[in-house]
């Protein structure tokens, strides 16, 4: 299998940019084929274990849960009306930008049959106004120009009132840039700096930044620049998204496990790793029964894991590269609560909403819109599936509580519910997304590790490049076997990314000149 035949497909955006990884032999002969250990079944270690994989490498992928899929596995549950169904920590989307990804799961699924788009991603606030990107031109500027001219959130008044000169930078985000000048200030305090209508600043902003499961005053201003340039300012690929038609396991998770052992490699879920030690040219990595050696080993772990096992692990890095991989934080608390009806919401309710000012309600999926599992249910009991999301959860006291009350403010948002009975619920506590506060991107971790034989990938690494969560999660995943596969000199895979810089030439100097 050549290195180029399993490149990412680029999407309509003709400005989306090549990564071409550094000439070698397509693959390694049986003879020299190294083991490679993968820590972390998630999509990094799902993406680094293919990349090596398909060029010959021995691998064994570690995986402490019962399955693949890492923070988007699913697991099978019982109802009380007896059906079986799968839970899952909740609602992902699956951007047209995700190239990486996306090419990622095209191994199990070349046509990516499993997604399916979602014709609208509404926003609203509980003030009344309602935002849609449905009719919204894809490429910039024109994006940014049909979102203002179609939303009643942006009044020309309200524009007229905007701080170009501050607002400026959205328009040319540079990695790593961006994150030198506005890491340092959070996303509120810039987004105030720019005079944005406060209506504004909640449904195309806050709901946003609460996608990073931050709150927006701890939220670093240069991880949401970043983002908006992925999203919307610097991609046209545009802000609807697709997402998997049956539940993770079965369409996405599943298939790319059984294409990863028709090539070769050892999936052992139920593994958890407990340390990793220098052994010679490469590494012994440690369960709780045995131990075993390897010519390399990527760390594809999330913060609380990659922090206990570097921790446990005396002779990994430099105190530098330590001490920082201990400073990493999770983002506060969340809450998903999905709750399966004996009535529908209303036809026309769109399979995703997101909301702001409903209390800690961040958003609302009806799954039956989307997921084959939930419209089986809901086509044979008559009720809705919905799941509701709560995001950055400060208060311990509130958990008790929280899913009363996402309950209530459903209610508000679709009353047609409000008599519902729930046949059953789910209620997922979580705090384990990286935490991207002001100030702490220099101590993140990069791809390359002190040693040769390490690399690391996840969300919350450092790529030098245009990516955010799933995406960030599976380029890094490629770039760490990029990484290894170079020191061996086989060539590894062609990645694709959004423009790395604003994508107007007359805004990114003048850009420029208001930061001279």
């Amino acid at each position: 299998m050549r290195a180029s035949s399993h490149a990412a497909r680029r999407g309509r955006d003709r400005k989306a940019e090549v990564l071409m990884p550094l000439p070698g032999r397509h693959r390694f002969a049986p003879e020299d084929a190294p083991r490679v250990a993968v820590l972390g079944g998630g999509i990094a270690g799902l993406a680094a274990a293919t990349a090596l994989a398909e060029r010959g490498a021995q691998v064994a992928l570690y995986e402490q849960g019962g399955a693949l899929g890492g923070r988007l596995a699913g697991w099978h549950t019982r109802l009380t009306d007896g059906s079986s169904v799968t839970m899952s920590r909740g609602f992902h989307a699956f951007f047209r930008q995700y190239y990486n990804l996306r090419g990622l799961l095209r191994r199990a699924d070349p046509s990516l049959v499993r997604l399916t788009p979602l014709p609208d991603y509404p926003l609203r606030h509980s003030g009344g106004l309602t935002d849609s990107f449905a009719g919204v031109p894809r490429t910039p500027p024109f994006s940014a120009l049909g979102f203002a001219a179609l939303s009643p959130t942006f009044g020309w008044r309200d524009l007229a009132a905007i701080d170009a000169r501050a607002a400026l930078p959205l328009f040319d985000v540079r990695v790593p840039e961006v994150y030198a000048r506005f890491d340092g200030v959070s996303a509120t305090r810039f987004l105030e700096s720019v005079r944005f209508p406060e209506a504004a600043h909640h449904l195309a902003f806050e709901v946003f930044s609460r996608s990073f499961f931050a709150d927006p005053r701890e939220l670093s201003a240069a991880e949401m620049l970043l983002m908006f340039h992925v999203y919307f300012l610097g991609s046209a690929e545009g802000l609807l998204f697709d997402v998997p038609n049956e539940p993770f396991p079965r369409a996405l998770w599943n298939p790319l496990g059984d294409y990863l052992q028709r090539l070769g490699t050892d999936i052992r879920t139920g593994t958890p790793v407990r340390s990793v030690h220098p052994c010679g040219s490469g590494a012994e990595v440690r369960t709780d029964t045995a131990g075993e050696r390897y010519d390399a080993v990527v760390l594809a772990l999330d913060v609380n894991g990659l922090r206990q096992v570097v921790a446990a692990s005396p002779g990994l890095g430099t105190p530098d590269w330590r001490d920082d991989i201990a400073s990493l934080r999770t983002a506060p608390p969340f809450l998903v609560s999905r709750l399966w009806l004996d009535r529908p919401v209303r036809a026309d309710r769109a399979g995703f909403l997101g909301t702001s000012g409903y209390g800690g309600l961040d958003n609302i999926s009806v799954l039956e819109r989307y997921e084959g599992e939930a419209a089986r249910w809901a086509a044979r009991t008559g009720g809705s599936v919905v799941e509701l999301h709560a995001y950055a959860v400060e208060e311990e006291a509130a958990r008790e509580s929280m899913p009363g009350k996402l309950t209530e403010q459903l209610h508000e948002v679709y009353p047609e519910v409000r008599e519902a009975r729930v046949v059953d619920a789910r209620h997922e506590w979580r705090s384990d997304c990286p935490l991207f506060s002001v100030g702490t991107h220099h101590r993140r971790p990069a791809v390359r590790s002190p040693h040769r034989w390490l690399a690391l990938a996840g969300d919350a690494v450092r790529s030098g490049l245009p990516v955010a969560l799933m995406e960030r999660a599976a380029t890094t995943g490629f770039l760490a076997a990029n990484t290894l596969l170079a020191g061996w000199g086989v060539q590894g895979q062609v990645l694709w990314t959004v423009p790395r810089a604003g994508r107007s030439a007359v805004l990114r100097a003048a850009a420029a000149h208001a930061r001279n």
